[in-house]
């Protein structure tokens, strides 16, 4: 039986394949570059988990608000920004929820429209992803006058209303950002709409700053 020489299984840190020892230099590289790159993957779980500041909307129906409520079924309002990456995931939530309610729901997006923004600058392919769905219209919401009436911050945030103006929920429809699948938003809203028990009335949400963010690629920086 050959006895294996432990000696020879030296860490490749100490020595290379053909004995040769390797420079100092090069394993600190790999370390750095090991370590950048555990940070890295930290950060992108950390920003894909972590959610926007969550939104104090009104208990009624704001009156000064210009929005058309549905006056014999519930109205779900979503705010996006039409430069967020992960308003497209949101808006996919948006299409299997309009299904699952089955025509007993009336929904409104409104893409944020700050000032001094070119006149194509919400012409997104959200925009017209969002136009696509039954049962959904689809607006601008200049200067984010109806995103502050309505007291929400982030994009993707969901506002159910029942037909009396009564606020039924608000968060957000994705699990996290830019991440379609089974959330517990979607479900309370399918609920809520067909007269079923809802677990939960509020979820956060996932997605860009409406008012102060360089979003996706609207390159601009907008402050409330």
């Amino acid at each position: 039986m050959k006895i294996i020489d432990f000696q020879m299984l030296i860490p490749c840190w100490r020595s290379g394949w053909d004995g040769r020892k390797l420079p100092v230099r090069s394993v600190l590289l790999a370390l750095v570059w090991l370590v950048s790159l555990g940070c890295c993957m930290a950060w992108i779980n950390y920003y894909v988990e972590t959610p926007g500041p969550a939104g104090l909307p009104p208990d009624q129906w704001p009156q000064s608000s210009l929005l058309p409520r549905e006056s014999n079924q519930p109205t779900l309002v979503l705010f996006a920004h039409p430069q967020c990456p992960c308003t497209a995931a949101t808006l996919g939530e948006l299409a299997l929820l309009m299904a699952q309610t089955q025509g007993h729901l009336r929904a409104q997006v409104w893409f944020l429209k700050p000032e001094n923004t070119p006149d194509n600058w919400t012409n997104t392919s959200h925009w017209r992803a969002a136009a696509a769905i039954p049962g959904v219209s689809v607006h601008e919401d200049r200067d984010g006058r109806e995103a502050r009436r309505f007291q929400t911050f982030t994009s993707g945030e969901a506002l159910l209303y029942a037909f009396d103006g009564r606020l039924l929920f608000h968060g957000g429809i994705t699990e996290s950002r830019g991440h379609s699948g089974d959330n517990a938003g979607r479900s309370a809203i399918t609920a809520l709409v067909l007269g079923e028990p809802a677990s939960i009335i509020q979820t956060p949400v996932f997605g860009c700053s409406l008012f102060d963010t360089n979003c996706g690629t609207g390159g601009i920086a907008w402050q409330r």
